[in-house]
């Protein structure tokens, strides 16, 4: 049991963070009532935490690369820990919103250094397990994050659904402490300062503007303003980084097209599988008139429960099989089930949407776990840090990115009428469009010339 200890550390951290990206959806009334929070203000309770959480990320993976990854991840912990406390006791609704965006500083430090740690850790067939099973608990989080919020919110309150972190990171950090062991780069040079400032003001720039968008529209100075921001940010960033002795990200990884292929599919999966489950969860509140509790069940046990399965049982051997294939035949899974939730219409049911959830969690089961250590097998070793902080980086920003289009989509219809169906309708045909780019991008860029089993370990 002691060699599976590092990986149930890190599998407790990663699930808090990610749980906690969509936890409040379903407890946002609650809280519109108990802090007077309006329509905008309960946007930022739940988008702050996903811009501070993308914007940090890589600064957070370079620093786990210089300064270790599990004293960056410990750090993380505690902070999360501290800041889910202040949620729970934020008297105010702009007090709630800094203590969320707190929450995404600690959940950057734990999630850039969650792939190295285990890349470190395990080698052979055990890292297949300990991928599978970090994968599943990527999809499974993700989704759960409505079901966890209903359970708490309708039964205890919305102030336990942040309560509730606290007893798991006190065991995430005690197993940390005894089980895992301190790694870090032995080429890290000193901090990227002006890569880590470029960087952070870029993605903040582009996750806001993304943001904004679904409420302002894409022509608003609201929006257009930050995304120029962001882009400016950015070509700042790449002329920084490539004058940098030290960079934060290696420019030159991007060189790799196996590399870049499997980084842009990260972000379209993420997209794809995940972003459009809070207007799938607003039906089902709002349209359907389910509570809190079953409309997390509804919405989020079936794809959960498929990716928890397909780790389970299935990590080992995909990681014997080849990337290329297994991530793209995991994306053309999530972009049927995305297409089978499509014929939700006016007179549907909640039982629509299942076949289709199920089918997506199944593809991401397969392609969570693969895409981690594909990544790291294009790398070298001592840069095991900054590609799984690009890569969770790009995952997140995918998913501000399918939130902020899907919401456009559905913009249009109040999530009262039950019209409201045709808006979601379009917003999964729009996501199963963007996994079958992530497959043909995955099959055109990350297949090997050769064709032959990538070894992992």
């Amino acid at each position: 049991m002691r060699k599976w200890s590092p990986l149930i550390a890190v599998c407790l951290g990663t699930f808090l963070l990610l749980v906690d990206v969509t936890i409040v959806i379903v407890a946002l009334p609650s809280i519109a009532g108990h802090l007077g929070a309006s329509p905008h203000d309960l946007a930022w309770v739940l988008d702050g935490y996903a811009l501070a959480l993308a914007a940090l990320l890589l600064g957070a993976g370079a620093l786990a690369d210089r300064y270790g990854r599990r004293r960056t991840y410990l750090t993380g912990l505690l902070i999360f820990g501290l800041s889910s406390l202040l949620c729970a006791v934020a008297p105010t609704v702009n007090t709630l919103v800094a203590a969320r965006a707190l929450q995404g500083v600690g959940g950057a430090a734990m999630f850039a250094t969650t792939v190295a740690i285990l890349n470190v850790t395990y080698r052979g067939r055990d890292r297949g397990v300990a991928f599978g099973v970090w994968g599943a608990v990527n999809g499974a989080a993700t989704a759960a994050g409505p079901l966890a919020g209903g359970l708490l919110t309708e039964h205890f309150g919305w102030r336990w659904i942040f309560l509730v972190n606290l007893p798991i990171v006190v065991v995430a950090v005690a197993v940390t402490l005894r089980t895992v062991t301190e790694s870090r780069s032995d080429r890290a040079g000193r901090f990227d300062v002006p890569g880590t400032i470029t960087f952070t003001l870029a993605a903040t720039a582009l996750v806001y503007g993304l943001i904004r968008a679904a409420d302002d529209g894409w022509a608003s100075a609201a929006v257009l303003g930050p995304i120029a921001l962001g882009l400016a940010g950015t070509a700042l960033f790449v002329a920084v980084e490539r004058r940098s002795a030290a960079p934060m990200l290696d420019l030159a990884l991007f060189r790799r097209p196996a590399f870049t292929g499997l980084i842009v599919a990260a972000f379209l999966c993420q997209a794809a599988a995940f972003a459009y489950l809070p207007f799938a969860t607003i039906w089902l509140q709002r349209v359907l008139g389910y509570g809190p509790v079953d409309a997390g069940l509804l919405g989020a046990l079936p794809l959960s429960g498929a990716a928890l399965l397909v780790g389970a049982f299935a990590g080992r051997f995909l990681q014997q099989a080849r990337p290329w294939l297994a991530i793209g035949l995991g994306l053309l899974l999530i972009a049927a089930g995305d297409a089978a939730q499509s014929v939700v219409g006016a007179d549907s049911g909640a039982a629509v949407l299942i076949p289709g959830l199920i089918l997506v969690g199944l593809g991401a089961g397969v392609v969570l776990p693969v895409l981690s250590s594909a990544v790291l097998a294009e790398v070298p070793h001592e840069r095991s840090g900054m590609a799984g902080g690009a890569l969770n980086t790009f995952r997140q920003l995918g998913f501000a990115f399918g939130v902020a289009i899907f919401g456009t989509v559905v913009a249009d219809v109040s999530p009262q009428q039950k019209a409201y169906a045709a808006g979601l309708s379009d917003a999964v045909l729009l996501a199963a469009g963007f996994a079958l780019v992530a497959a043909l991008m995955t099959v055109l860029l990350a297949r090997p010339k050769v064709e032959q089993p990538v070894k992992i370990g």
